[in-house]
């Protein structure tokens, strides 16, 4: 199989989303924080459910694995996403261009 451009970006996309994100602050990010500082944090709820709350994959144990797994299936999932549009794109010029 030929490594095509994509093939390589998404290598790289996966090795950073997982090594970098082992690097993450334990930290609230700026909204939780700021919820904290003005003590309204127990007033939020969720308006969908979160299939990774707070970046981590739910029912893994080890925090670092759980957190670069995270890492991982965000990657993966906003590539199949942009590829689909991609394609889905694609396929309609290429159906307005026969017309």
């Amino acid at each position: 199989m030929e490594l095509k451009w994509w093939h390589i970006g998404l290598i790289i996309a996966l090795v950073l989303a997982g090594v970098i994100s082992l690097f993450a602050s334990p930290l609230p990010d700026g909204l939780e924080r700021v919820a904290i500082d003005h003590d309204f944090l127990g007033e939020g709820h969720e308006v969908m459910h979160s299939p990774m709350p707070d970046y981590v994959v739910p029912g893994i144990s080890n925090e670092t694995l759980a957190t670069s797994l995270a890492g991982l299936i965000g990657t993966l999932m906003m590539f199949g996403l942009v590829y689909g549009i991609g394609k889905a794109l694609k396929g309609s010029s290429v159906e307005r261009d026969k017309n």
